[in-house]
């Protein structure tokens, strides 16, 4: 199994971007998408079922914000959007479900990067994901958590950890965040494989920062380390450009 975390920021956006077309060249068997920004029935899902996937979202309250979707070869079995915690329901930010034997659970963490409000409402978000997490984590041996966490874990993983210590997305309370959730007993899929820096997942629109890959990997693909012996890679697709984040991917052994 091929799995693909991608914050697309406005799926309408990317696809007209070609997103679509990139997907079905890209052949994953699961797409799990973040920060959709439409509301279910303003997406063309028939443009991904000619190209025989099934599609399964989940959008915010808030028109034009937030929103996660999956989009899948197999149907999905068991599928939930949300996770009981008032505001992220309200805002779209938690879809999860089967696929075969894998619980995937796709999720758009929230920014801090607006001002206080925001920030503090992020870390209310944090302190009710992680026993969500552990009881995730106790109820089913393979289980994937992914998608864009808005946290950079360590130093390795930002291009600027000096000048962005005091930054949303890497403050010392948040990768302590990081720390505590990877503790539980996840693995970091593309840590278990790539020890190297300049490894990002998100740039800035600002001053060329893309091009020069001053970037962020705030975007993850995580594993209970139950199913380390069933990895078979990970990595970013730096060049794919529908988005200020590009996609992340996971593949599985086959059983």
């Amino acid at each position: 199994m091929k799995i693909v975390s991608y914050n697309v920021n406005g799926i309408r956006a990317a696809m007209k971007k070609g997103l679509a077309e990139w997907m079905s060249e890209y052949d994953a068997d699961v797409y799990c998408l973040q920060e959709i920004k439409a509301n279910e029935e303003d997406i063309d899902k028939e443009v991904f079922e000619k190209l025989g996937y099934h599609t399964q979202f989940f959008s915010a309250q808030k028109k034009g914000y937030s929103g996660t979707g999956i989009i899948s070869k197999k149907a999905m079995s068991k599928v939930e959007k949300g996770a009981g915690m008032e505001q992220a329901d309200f805002e779209g930010r938690i879809i999860h479900g089967k696929i075969d034997d894998v619980y995937i659970v796709n999720t758009y963490f929230p920014s801090g990067s607006s001002g206080d409000l925001r920030q503090d409402y992020k870390m209310e978000f944090l302190s009710e994901y992680l026993p969500w997490a552990q009881k995730l984590r106790k109820k089913h041996k393979k289980l994937l958590i992914l998608g864009d966490f808005n946290i950079c874990h360590k130093a390795i993983d930002i291009h600027d950890p000096v000048r962005n210590k005091k930054s949303s997305g890497f403050l010392p309370e948040e990768r302590d965040w990081m720390e505590d959730y990877f503790n539980l007993g996840f693995t970091d899929s593309l840590r278990y494989f790539n020890p190297h820096p300049h490894q990002y997942s998100w740039w800035s629109y600002r001053a060329n920062a893309r091009a020069n890959n001053k970037g962020w990997r705030i975007d993850y693909i995580s594993s209970s380390n139950k199913m380390d012996d069933a990895l078979e890679d990970a990595g970013i697709l730096s060049d794919v450009k529908h988005s200020d984040h590009c996609p992340i991917f996971l593949k599985l052994k086959e059983n």
